[in-house]
């Protein structure tokens, strides 16, 4: 089982050095279970008509096998599947597993970004990054594809384009709810560049009719500025921007 590291409020950072990545088989749906999933879906859809249900990955357990390494279960779904945690009394359902990016500014500070409507959870202030996409064809769920991801979820929420030869594994954070996200930090920039490649993204999408996945960024440099966000934040928010700041001061 996992040990419990640095804890916030529901959400933990689990202090990983090693990551290993197994598919295996989803869990099977009773006929009844399926029916409410497609009914909650489709009320979800005729809500929010941007809702796709593309190809997904949610996590299927996180196991330590040794002291810094942990092995990780993924399943191959689509985000229907995330429609099962707003059915009464259903098990079935398997939590997320995401990359995430810390992107630091020159001067310290950390971007982070608020949900914008279009997405699932607005209003809610996170890092930059998504839920992980199965690998295509005979491709391998590795590093490097995390790496990839991790790359693509930045500049397209941020409009920071950094290889992902230059992203670094950071660690490993879980969240309340048992979503798993594989986090990376991204080179320092200065913080006028941040904001300038964001906004001008933003505007890019918004030229195409399209709303940006974040619909704000803020630039945080401890957890004392996280109730000065206007709205929730993810809950492994805070441990991370705790750890975040703790190495910061170990290196000034």
């Amino acid at each position: 089982m996992i040990e419990h590291s640095a804890r916030g409020s529901g959400g933990e950072l689990l202090d990983v050095r090693r990551l290993r990545l197994v598919e295996t088989a989803a869990p099977r749906l009773t006929p009844e279970e399926r029916l409410a999933m497609d009914r909650v879906w489709d009320d979800l859809v005729r809500v929010n008509p941007s809702f796709f249900d593309g190809p997904v990955l949610v996590c299927a357990g996180a196991e330590r096998e040794g002291p810094d390494d942990l092995t990780v279960s993924w399943v191959r779904t689509t985000f229907r599947h995330f429609a099962l945690r707003r059915v009464p009394g259903c098990t079935s359902w398997l939590p997320s597993f995401f990359v995430a990016v810390l992107q630091p500014a020159d001067d310290g500070r950390l971007l982070v970004g608020r949900m914008s409507n279009s997405t699932a959870a607005p209003g809610r202030w996170q890092l930059p990054g998504g839920s992980l996409e199965p690998p295509e064809g005979d491709e391998p769920l590795d590093m490097r594809a995390l790496h990839r991801h991790a790359a693509r979820e930045l500049v397209e929420e941020t409009g920071i384009d950094t290889r992902p030869d230059d992203l670094a594994f950071w660690n490993v954070t879980r969240a309340g709810n048992g979503s798993i996200g594989v986090l990376f930090r991204a080179p320092s920039l200065p913080a006028a560049r941040l904001r300038e490649r964001y906004e001008a993204m933003a505007a890019a999408e918004k030229a195409q009719g399209r709303e940006p996945e974040l619909d704000r960024v803020a630039l945080i440099h401890s957890t004392a500025q996280l109730p000065l966000l206007v709205g929730p934040h993810v809950d492994y928010l805070e441990p991370i921007v705790r750890r975040y700041e703790a190495a910061a001061a170990e290196q000034a």
